[in-house]
């Protein structure tokens, strides 16, 4: 992955893995419920992930489900942002439900392909992140805000929304530097 990631995986991820191997053999499969939004936003990870289920086709001759290639990209996200795990799952459903405000919204699809979109998920990553470490990001610069602010009204509007589903689900405020890196990055997934 070119990261450095925390050690704690090499122990993690073996003893999952393990896990999965012997809890599949018994007969319990686990639905991995974030799967699709697991695809989405971390597609390297998951990739890793599958590689991980042929690697253990090839070495244990027993076939992991698509299932598992999900945890064990969760694993890696978990060991990139040092999260613990039901956090990586709640900054996951907290990036899905920010990409459906912005979605309604402006009443559109995404280009899951695009720069622009790819750049607006990892700020989304690191927002969330923040979000449930309750770090707020600093205001500095109230020119550039009102700049963005007047020239970019509906994503402004857009993110305004985003606030209220904050404050409600969190009782989090955005300051206005998170409002202004959030609607220029709106802006640009907008506007392809």
């Amino acid at each position: 992955m070119g990261r450095s990631l925390n050690e704690s995986l090499y122990i993690s991820l073996t003893d999952h893995i393990h896990f999965a191997v012997d809890r599949i053999k018994k007969g319990y499969e686990i639905k991995n419920v974030l799967l699709w939004e697991i695809k989405r936003f971390y597609k390297e990870e998951f990739s890793i992930g599958m590689e991980a289920i042929k690697l253990v086709k090839s070495k244990l001759n027993f076939e992991l489900p698509e299932d598992e290639a999900g945890f064990i990209a969760m694993h890696l996200v978990n060991a990139d942002l040092n999260q613990d795990m039901p956090n990586i799952a709640n900054i996951t459903k907290v990036m899905q439900n920010i990409l459906n405000i912005v979605k309604y919204h402006f009443k559109m699809e995404f280009d899951e392909e695009s720069l622009n979109y790819f750049r607006f998920v990892t700020h989304l990553k690191f927002f969330a992140q923040r979000l449930f470490s309750q770090m707020h990001m600093e205001d500095d610069d109230p020119f550039l805000f009102d700049i963005v602010k007047t020239k970019h009204k509906e994503a402004f509007e857009c993110t305004e929304k985003i606030n209220k589903y904050v404050m409600n689900q969190f009782h989090y405020s955005l300051s206005d530097n998170e409002k202004l890196y959030l609607a220029i990055h709106i802006q640009r997934v907008v506007n392809r």
